[in-house]
């Protein structure tokens, strides 16, 4: 089983992608396909709430809503592993200490974007590297 955390900002790309082939959208179909375990905490769910209900994003709420709690449904709540590691946005610490828990299931990775915005360890990675790794 594969597990990941699934940053906001790819969820959002996703959502606003019109290449329905994109590593965004491919990364959300593994995960509402099952072939993906989201790994997340209240945190993690309220940033995507929070997120996605932004009205400069222009998404649909109901649509968002329903995401949000498939993602919530099909996902593993953990707890956080709490790191002293430096964070350029700490409001990216919840995702990598989520991440980091993870890893004590085995395969985990986090999934974001903003890649610049974590420490460089081999379970961060981009939506393109994760396709890559996943063969999606």
């Amino acid at each position: 089983m594969v597990y990941a955390v699934i940053d906001t900002n790819v969820i959002v790309a996703s959502l606003l992608t019109k290449h329905h082939d994109s590593a965004t959208a491919r990364v959300m179909d593994a995960v509402f396909s099952g072939m993906v375990i989201p790994l997340l905490n209240d945190e993690i769910v309220a940033e995507y709430r929070d997120v996605l209900h932004r009205k400069r994003l222009g998404l649909n709420p109901e649509k968002c809503d329903f995401i949000i709690s498939l993602i919530s449904d099909l996902g593993m709540t953990l707890d956080r592993i709490s790191t002293d590691t430096t964070m350029t946005d700490e409001k990216d610490r919840v995702f990598y200490e989520i991440a980091l828990a993870g890893l004590n299931m085995g395969t985990s990775k986090l999934v974001t974007g903003n890649i610049k915005h974590y420490p460089q360890v081999d379970f961060v990675v981009t939506p393109a590297q994760f396709c890559e790794i996943m063969n999606l």
